[in-house]
C-alpha cells in the first residue's frame, strides 16, 4: 500500500489539479459500476461463458506483479517497433532493440504482464514465459509501404501465441476507418479461437478517420471512444485498452462539419452522463465496457518532457473513474532503464494508495 509520503509525491506531480482530481465526485455514481477488487474474477466473471482455462489465465494476469490481487493492472506494451517503426521507437534507448530487455523492464517494473509482438516473445519465451504473463499482439499497422497505409493486418495467429506460452492475445481495431468492418470480422474470429484455447483477449479500441479531426481531435472524444469500447466488448474482449478522453460531442461535431447525419447519439449522454471533467469523460468509457465488467485500461501516450506527471494524472483519472489500470509503453522504454522502472512504480503507487478513492 502506498505510504503517506508516496501520496504526497503523487499530489505534487498533479500540481494545481491535485485537489480537483483527488476530490471530484463523478456525475454518474459508482454504484452503477462493477469495480476492480481482489475478488474481481469470482464476483464478475464466474457466471460468464469464459472457460475455466480463460478464467485461470485472467486470474494469472491479475495475480502478477506489484498490483497482484488488487484488481488493478499495470502492463508494458512494446508493439511500437511495428506500429511506429523500430528506429523511431528505440533510437532514444537502443537497448530495447533486444527483446530480452523489454521483458526485463516489465519484470523489474512490477508489471502484471508484457504485451508485445510474436517475434519478441518467441525469441525469449523459454526464458521468461513462466516468469511473467505474455500477451502476444497479433495484428499491426506497418509503416514501410509507400504511401503509408493505416490498416491493422494480421501478423500472427492465435495458435502461435498459445504455443510460445502466452496467456493472452491482443489486437487493434481502427473503428471508423474504411477497413474497420474487415478488422472487426478478423479480430472477432481470432478472439473466438483464443477463448477456445483458453487465452484471454485484449482489444486496443482505437478510432481512425481524418474526418474526426475538426476544431479539435475527436479521436479522443468520450462519446466516440465510448462506442468503440462498446463494440470491443461486443466481440468478447476481456480487457479494453483505450486512450484517455479529452473532449466530448464527437457525433455532433462531425455531423455539423460534414453536413450529414453521423451515427446515433442521445442528448442525455451530454447532460445526464457526462460533464467536461476528465473523470466523468473516462467514467463514460467505463460504462460502455458493460459498466466495468470488462476492465478498462487507458494508454500512457507518447513520451515527452513531463512523463511522470502525465502518467500519474492518467492513472488517477482512470482509477477514480472506475478503470482497471494503465498500459504504459513509450513513457517507460524511451527512458533510461532505471527511470522506466521508477515510472512504473509511481503509476502502481496510485492504484495501491487507499487515499485515492473511486469518485
Amino acid at each position: 500500500m502506498a505510504s503517506v509520503a508516496e501520496s504526497s509525491y503523487i499530489e505534487s506531480l498533479l500540481g494545481k489539479e491535485a485537489e480537483d482530481l483527488l476530490t471530484y465526485k463523478a456525475k454518474v455514481g459508482a454504484d452503477l459500476l462493477h469495480l476492480p477488487g481482489p475478488d474481481f474474477i469470482d464476483r464478475v466473471w464466474l457466471n460468464s461463458d469464459r472457460s475455466p482455462q480463460v478464467l485461470r489465465n485472467l486470474q494469472h494476469i491479475y495475480s502478477s506483479g506489484s498490483l497482484a490481487n488488487t484488481g488493478y493492472l499495470s502492463i508494458l506494451p512494446v508493439d511500437q517497433g511495428v506500429e511506429h517503426s523500430a528506429g523511431a521507437s528505440f533510437a532514444p534507448n537502443p537497448i530495447y532493440f533486444d527483446p530480452d530487455n523489454i521483458v526485463k523492464l516489465a519484470i523489474e517494473g512490477g508489471c502484471n504482464a508484457v504485451a508485445t509482438t510474436l517475434g519478441v516473445l518467441g525469441s525469449v519465451s523459454r526464458k521468461y514465459a513462466h516468469k511473467i504473463p505474455f500477451i502476444v499482439k497479433i495484428n499491426h499497422n506497418e509503416l514501410l509501404t509507400y504511401p503509408n497505409q493505416y490498416d491493422q493486418v494480421m501478423f500472427a495467429d492465435v495458435e502461435q501465441a498459445w504455443n510460445l506460452g502466452a496467456v493472452a492475445v491482443g489486437a487493434t481495431i481502427y473503428f471508423g476507418s474504411e477497413q474497420s468492418t474487415r478488422q472487426i470480422q478478423e479480430v472477432s474470429q481470432a478472439f473466438k479461437y483464443a477463448h477456445e484455447l483458453g487465452l484471454v483477449t485484449i482489444l486496443w479500441c482505437y478510432l481512425r478517420n481524418d474526418t474526426f479531426k475538426q476544431d479539435q481531435d475527436y479521436h479522443l472524444a468520450a462519446d466516440l471512444t465510448g462506442q468503440a469500447n462498446h463494440l470491443g466488448v461486443t466481440i468478447e474482449a476481456d480487457i479494453i485498452k483505450q486512450k484517455l478522453p479529452e473532449c466530448n460531442g464527437g457525433y455532433r461535431a462531425i455531423a455539423q462539419a460534414t453536413g450529414h447525419s453521423y451515427g446515433k447519439t442521445n442528448e442525455r449522454i451530454y447532460t445526464d452522463l457526462t460533464t467536461n471533467h476528465p473523470i466523468d469523460l473516462t467514467r463514460y468509457q467505463v460504462l460502455n465496457c458493460y459498466s466495468g465488467r470488462i476492465g478498462l485500461i487507458n494508454s500512457g501516450g507518447a513520451s515527452g518532457k513531463n512523463d511522470f506527471a502525465e502518467a500519474i494524472r492518467t492513472a488517477v483519472i482512470n482509477k477514480r473513474a472506475g478503470g482497471t489500470g494503465l498500459i504504459s509503453g513509450r513513457k517507460t522504454f524511451q527512458r533510461p532503464f532505471a527511470e522506466g522502472v521508477k515510472l512504473f512504480h509511481a503509476i502502481q503507487d496510485v492504484y495501491l494508495s487507499s487515499m485515492i478513492t473511486i469518485a
